[in-house]
């Protein structure tokens, strides 16, 4: 028998209340983007086969998940449309319509919540290009890198004058933040947040989300020479370095549990405000694992959440953001 007291890490996990107050890190409703499909119609909503419990919604559906949001404390939402494939093209002029489907939803959200929450807005081509790809391309399908960086700041200004608060560029193009920031600038819209998307992989992990927005049977070839290679890390750090310099106010990883080292060498390097992205296939798999009975919901989600927050990022993209508030406040 040792002299000495002995430590016993155990002795703060005995109890619910000690446990509960020795936590390292703690996820609220505030550390939670709510990610939402916008559709044509009224009264719509309607359910994505490969997302479980996840649907599209017309634009006074999302209204409505709006106000629910303020309700629970989400403090913003990230909108995705569902294209009509009669207004898709090859140039995915549609991004530059100022009354197309994500504008009418901005507007919308904005009319009736005001600055009670932040809507998040996807930049990139692919909802609206023909060939689903996140950019234009040339004949022999490569994608253009500053012919598209053109277009992306239409879709940005055309977004921005809807009312739009965070602008987030999903395309991986080189230098649009740069171009966007300076046309946010030049418009007056000094006030409005670039999120980078800028470090996202060429993932399996996307599937269901193409599905969502009506890509997946588009899509020609892969993206895989614009989003980064799942086995580069340092690569990383140099395009969210680039991102930063250009005028980015926050970052993004994407996706988000398969890269955790991501996010955390993100936060360690450069002390900035950094979001992961827990994609589609994350859910999915979730989703799956609880219907095969396999999973406790409740607790994968907030173990998940928890994980994120723990590699240092300051929010998180996810489609369990309802359902996860819901479990906070309960």
């Amino acid at each position: 028998m040792t002299s000495y007291p002995m430590t016993r890490l155990r002795r703060t996990r005995a109890t619910a209340w000690s446990r509960a107050m020795h936590r390292e890190v703690l996820v609220t409703p505030a550390d939670l983007i709510w990610p939402l499909f916008v559709t044509e119609g009224d009264g719509v909503e309607d359910p994505i086969l490969s997302l479980p419990g996840v649907s599209r919604w017309s634009v006074d559906g999302i209204v409505a998940r709006a106000k629910e949001a303020v309700a629970l404390g989400i403090p913003c939402l990230a909108l995705f449309p569902n294209t009509q494939p009669d207004r898709r093209s090859e140039d995915g002029k549609e991004a530059l319509n100022p009354d197309n489907l994500m504008c009418r939803a901005i507007r919308a959200i904005k009319q009736a919540c005001g600055d009670d929450i932040g809507v998040l807005t996807d930049v990139a081509l692919d909802p609206y290009t023909s060939h689903g790809q996140d950019g234009l391309i040339d004949d022999a399908g490569y994608v253009l890198n500053d012919q598209t960086v053109e277009v992306l700041v239409g879709q940005s200004l055309n977004q921005a004058a809807a009312g739009a608060d965070i602008i987030a560029p999903s395309d991986m193009m080189d230098g649009r933040i740069g171009a966007i920031r300076e046309a946010l600038e030049g418009e007056g819209h000094v006030n409005i947040q670039i999120m980078s998307y800028a470090a996202k992989y060429a993932s399996a992990f996307y599937g269901p989300f193409r599905d969502a927005v009506g890509s997946r049977g588009l899509l020609k070839g892969n993206k895989k020479t614009y989003q980064m290679d799942p086995g580069n890390a340092e690569e990383a750090l140099r395009e969210v370095e680039m991102d930063l310099a250009e005028g980015a106010d926050s970052v993004m990883v994407k996706p988000g549990l398969p890269y955790l080292d991501i996010a955390a060498r993100v936060k360690d390097t450069f002390g900035v405000p950094v979001f992961a992205y827990q994609v589609s296939g994350e859910y999915a798999m979730i989703e799956h694992a609880v219907a095969a009975g396999a999973a406790d919901r409740d607790a994968m989600v907030l173990e998940t959440l928890l994980a994120f927050k723990r590699a240092g990022c300051s929010g998180v993209l996810t489609y369990h953001a309802a359902h996860a508030a819901r479990l906070m406040g309960a």
